[in-house]
């Protein structure tokens, strides 16, 4: 099963990077450095690379610029729901790709275009992510498409992990459980 490290100002700092890498290495097979807000995004992805290329991660991913995860020579790139039309020039480029889905149909035409991976959210209650999705919600999908599907939202214990292998998840991924 697939465990996929989402992180967050929370779960990764820069003043402790090696230590927070080394920690979320005992548990991940992939890494994505996300930080929304920061306006120095770029910055603190090369470093991020240059720190986590030192880990046995499987893959290292960028979240949302193809550009930037092509430059940095990322192993992938995680798309938001939004950014399906990008999924073709990142796959020219040789990137693994993730994306984000919260419906079958956007899960389907993920699949249609090319990802790698999707991620399917929220499966647990997760804060300020909308009405859970449940575990039926990968049962329904694994029906449906072939790509691995990647539970996210709410997902901190090994029940839940458990629970989303059941029903069909080929991982799962997390910010809280890493922390």
């Amino acid at each position: 099963m697939i465990s996929y490290a989402i992180s967050d100002p929370a779960t990764l700092s820069f003043e402790t990077i090696d230590d927070d890498l080394e920690r979320i290495a005992r548990k991940a097979d992939m890494i994505l450095y996300r930080d929304k807000n920061n306006p120095s995004y770029n910055s603190f992805a090369k470093i991020f690379m240059e720190r986590a290329r030192g880990f046995p991660f499987e893959k290292i991913v960028l979240h949302g610029s193809v550009d930037l995860a092509s430059k940095l020579a990322a192993d992938g790139v995680h798309l938001t729901s939004g950014q399906s039309a990008e999924i073709a020039e990142a796959k020219k480029r040789g990137l693994f790709v993730v994306i984000s889905t919260h419906t079958v149909a956007e899960a389907v035409e993920a699949e249609a275009l090319g990802a790698d991976m999707i991620t399917i959210s929220p499966i647990f209650a997760s804060p300020g992510k909308g009405h859970p999705l449940g575990t039926a919600a990968l049962k329904e999908l694994k029906g449906i498409i072939s790509l691995p599907i990647i539970a996210l939202g709410g997902i901190l214990t090994q029940a839940e992990i458990d629970a989303c292998r059941a029903a069909g998840a080929s991982g799962f991924a997390s910010i809280r459980y890493f922390h």
